[in-house]
């Protein structure tokens, strides 16, 4: 028997008056994900994990694998931390031509249907359905209307309903996938533009991309599936950036946000919200905002670690026979040799683009993490802490909130250890907006 998918409680909720939201994870990084689980099954409430169109595809994506790859991947990391699985919703983000748009809308339409099949098949459960961007054959002058991007979204439901419904021959008990719809700028991995523009979306074209859509499913004969829609992507006026981010103004996006009061079966979706502090990140999920998205911020949060435990490591080999990593050199090499994921990204001079691929809150350091080299360093740096310890005066010196749980016996001293729990600081801050251990209450 099909069953509702739980994240439609958000909705309920939010209607309800109650500000309950989601914090989803956008990430592919092992430390991240475990870190997830782990405060989900700490707090007996649920995580939301997705993957986006270019991480995880048919294909592997950049990180090499396929969606049921990706499933595989979290799922092993929960049964090994002891979630249970009915608490681990996985979803798809910006699924559609993202990544094929140098084919023309008859081919890279065949492609994005194959993605959305993989994900659906493999058991996720939200799907961002994302057809805003031009393929090689649309004018490269002239916008994509909104009916164009609705209909190739609708196109792409109706696999992801055929394969629902595959899904439940062999799994009876499959949980029918929530759908998103819309989007917004930038593009999916970070801005571009030094100056890149960013405005609120204005509350008539929010409102016609519901129309738009609404009335492409009709046509397709998704009415049914359109009752599985229950969130729009909308920009309230928040993104990150190299020096911190657009923080959240209430009074800006007041007229967007009443408007969602007008869909009493959708809620928002908000990109970008990374590095948002917990204050104007529960201002968010109080507006309507139910899906916080971040990805960034938690692996800028890793990164902070990795170097905080590259430092402790200069001072506790100094003077031994021991190697050390050179982990923070090691990765502006490798950074350095293969510009392509942060060279559009970072602008400036020399120094300048030197201290960006180490603290750029973008942080495109990210994408170098599963490199070989990187990956060596890292460990080679972790198992020489874990022989010859961490002091806690050097500790205390270079992560103190991690010092303090250490002294107060709720964190071994232990990298790994370090590690997530500084990533769950970041995540504690969106478990803090989102009330979300309330979709299971």
């Amino acid at each position: 028997m099909p069953q509702a998918n739980p994240l439609k409680q958000m909705v309920v909720k939010q209607k309800n008056g109650q500000p309950v939201g989601i914090c989803s994870c956008c990430s592919a990084n092992d430390y991240v994900i475990e870190a997830a689980l782990e405060r989900a099954k700490r707090d007996d409430s649920c995580v939301l994990i997705e993957s986006t169109a270019n991480q995880v595809d048919q294909n592997g994506g950049y990180t090499g694998m396929t969606p049921q790859d990706f499933y595989n991947f979290v799922m092993e990391k929960a049964d090994a931390i002891g979630l249970d699985k009915s608490r681990i919703f996985l979803g798809g983000d910006h699924l559609g031509p993202l990544t094929f748009v140098g084919n023309d809308e008859a081919k890279a339409m065949e492609l994005a249907e194959e993605l959305v099949r993989c994900y659906v098949a493999a058991g996720f459960t939200k799907i961002h359905i994302d057809t805003s961007m031009k393929v090689a054959s649309d004018d490269p002058n002239t916008r994509l209307s909104d009916e164009i991007i609705a209909a190739r979204g609708a196109r792409l439901v109706r696999v992801c309903e055929d394969t629902y419904q595959e899904l439940l021959k062999t799994n009876p008990d499959a949980i029918h996938p929530v759908y998103i719809v819309g989007s917004e700028v930038p593009i999916p991995g970070g801005a571009q533009e030094e100056n890149a523009g960013m405005q609120v979306t204005r509350v008539e074209d929010f409102k016609a991309t519901v129309a738009a859509f609404e009335a492409a499913f009709a046509k397709e004969n998704l009415q049914d599936a359109w009752k599985e829609v229950i969130a729009v992507v909308v920009q309230p006026g928040v993104e990150e950036k190299d020096a911190g981010c657009t923080e959240y103004d209430r009074e800006k996006a007041k007229d967007l946000m009443a408007s969602i009061k007008d869909f009493p079966n959708l809620v928002f979706e908000g990109h970008s919200t990374d590095y948002q502090t917990k204050h104007k990140l529960r201002e968010l999920v109080e507006d309507g905002v139910g899906v916080l998205k971040v990805g960034p911020a938690l692996t800028y949060a890793m990164r902070e670690a990795l170097f905080s435990l590259a430092y402790i490591e200069e001072m506790v080999l100094h003077g031994t026979d021991k190697k050390p990593s050179n982990f923070i050199n090691v990765l502006e090499e490798v950074m350095l040799e293969e510009p392509k994921n942060w060279a559009k990204h970072y602008h400036g001079n020399e120094n300048e683009l030197w201290f960006k691929r180490k603290f750029s809150f973008s942080d495109r350091s990210r994408y170098y993490m599963p490199d070989a080299r990187v990956a060596k360093a890292k460990d080679t740096m972790i198992q020489n802490l874990r022989e010859v310890g961490i002091p806690l005066s050097v500790l205390s010196q270079f992560m103190p909130m991690q010092y303090t749980k250490v002294r107060e016996g709720e964190l071994k001293n232990d990298p790994e250890a370090l590690i997530r729990d500084r990533i769950d600081y970041t995540l504690s801050e969106y478990c803090y907006a989102s009330h979300q251990e309330e979709l299971f209450r």
